[in-house]
């Protein structure tokens, strides 16, 4: 498929700062797709690139039964241990192109933070496949502001300098203009939610090192970065913290598929 060739792999070495250091997403969502986009209250998700359990958490605390298609092994395994006590979860090793589920099997689909590694239309097809008539898909990324406070601009400016392929991945995020045109006529409705994270530096630290294009240990650019971050923390902290803004941006549609 046309993303990063080891796009599946690429956070198999992050899995713990993943978890630790991550944010969640806002429970609006699940409100506004209730109240707005006419989800039913216990309809049946398939969290598409479900990683280490995140959005699956977010939907099965609000009753609905979740199966996770993960292609990536011990993201997956993370999350299976982390909701072990849900019994409404479930998940499979898969892909967005080919999550092994039945036909007309779930009544919602997601991928948050991971549709910018799906091949567009081979996703589209089989989100169609495994959603029950008049289904939905909600595409959802929480997306960092990249500026408002010293400590935003700084933090963007240390990426640009330091990752590896940064400037890559941002450019894939779905926006309002590639996503009106991969749903087409099936769009439905777009929603904006606040969200933010309060983190020590050791937390700063840790939702740096979760990202892919964050240089690993033994990168000539990985001390340099981490310098500059302790730098950057230093000058920006208030009360012995930063403060990490977000947008998160939810698009729902149908799965019409395109002809």
């Amino acid at each position: 498929m046309p993303t990063f060739a080891n796009s599946t792999q690429r956070f198999s070495d992050r899995v713990a700062d993943y978890v630790k250091f991550r944010p969640t997403y806002p429970r609006e969502i699940v409100t506004f797709l209730h109240d707005t986009c006419g989800l039913a209250p216990r309809a049946r998700v398939a969290d598409i690139g479900a990683g280490t359990g995140i959005s699956a958490k977010l939907f099965l605390d609000a009753g609905h039964p979740v199966v996770a298609v993960e292609p990536n092994d011990a993201m997956r395994a993370s999350a299976d241990a982390w909701l072990a006590k849900y019994d409404a979860f479930s998940s499979v090793a898969g892909t967005a192109e080919a999550t092994t589920l039945d036909d007309a099997s779930v009544e919602l689909v997601i991928a948050a933070q991971a549709f910018h590694w799906f091949d567009p239309v081979t996703a589209r097809r089989e989100f169609a496949r495994i959603l029950k008539p008049g289904g939905l898909i909600a595409l959802m990324w929480n997306s960092r502001l990249l500026d408002g406070s010293p400590f935003l601009a700084g933090y963007e400016a240390l990426l640009q300098r330091y990752g590896t392929d940064y400037q890559t991945v941002a450019e894939r995020y779905g926006d309002d203009e590639s996503m009106a045109a991969w749903f087409g006529t099936a769009f439905v409705q777009k929603g904006s939610f606040g969200n933010s994270q309060s983190l020590d530096f050791d937390g700063l630290k840790g939702r740096l090192m979760s990202s892919s294009y964050a240089p690993k240990q033994g990168h000539p650019n990985h001390e340099p970065m981490l310098a500059a971050l302790r730098e950057l923390f230093d000058r920006t902290q208030q009360g012995g913290s930063v403060e990490f803004a977000y947008e998160t941006r939810v698009y729902v549609g149908y799965a019409a598929v395109a002809q």
